[in-house]
């Protein structure tokens, strides 16, 4: 983060966040809890093709995934996403037990979640990056 006297009052406000979560109530409310919190943009997806694709040639700052989506892990999306050095956190209804163990060390929300919660995992995922 930076010293700016605008980024201190509104940390998140430069953020351009890609969500992909397969449940469209799920993701419209994580757009609206980002929005909340101040995060400047942020694009929703709902498939794991159109996510993949995103995470290839999109200009994002940070990224929600949910771990699965309509049955599909999106575990390729997040390494497309480490690859290029843009933080993350997962979204899961389903534990510990679905992750994959070498994306152990990335921020991990616990479905359902508080408005806090999520704040907290940006947090966590920004510092981490």
């Amino acid at each position: 983060m930076t010293d700016d006297p605008d980024t201190a009052q509104d940390p998140f406000g430069h953020l351009r966040v890609l969500v992909v979560e397969d449940e469209a109530l799920v993701g419209m409310l994580l757009e609206d809890m980002l929005i909340d919190i101040g995060c400047a943009h942020v694009e929703l997806l709902s498939r794991f093709a159109d996510g993949l694709q995103a995470a290839e040639t999109g200009n994002f700052d940070l990224a929600v995934l949910d771990v699965n989506l309509d049955g599909v892990p999106s575990f390729p999306i997040a390494e497309q996403l480490m690859a290029r050095n843009i933080p993350l956190l997962f979204a899961t209804g389903y534990g510990a037990g679905g992750m994959d163990a070498r994306l152990s060390g990335i921020p991990t929300l616990q479905k359902p979640f508080f408005f806090s919660d999520l704040e907290r995992g940006v947090w966590q995922a920004l510092e981490g990056s």
